[in-house]
């Protein structure tokens, strides 16, 4: 069950984070759920991508736990 709402959350994560990093490249005004930190467009940017990528590594990184144990095909 725990690597099931691990996976669901890397999921979310890199959705959220995706989204807000292909619109934040669309509009560089438009700063999203990051905003409020007060940074450049850059370090916005490479913030988005690494949560991209932290969603996607937990989300594949669950699926292979719970492969191992017997819960996925």
């Amino acid at each position: 069950m725990k690597y099931d709402v691990l996976q669901i959350v890397g999921a979310v994560l890199t959705a959220v984070a995706a989204q807000s990093a292909v619109h934040l490249l669309i509009d560089h005004g438009s700063t999203g759920l990051l905003g409020g930190l007060g940074v450049g467009f850059p370090v916005l940017l490479t913030a988005y991508a690494a949560l991209t990528t932290a969603g996607v590594l937990l989300g594949g990184w669950s699926h292979a736990r719970a492969k191992a144990l017997g819960r996925r095909n």
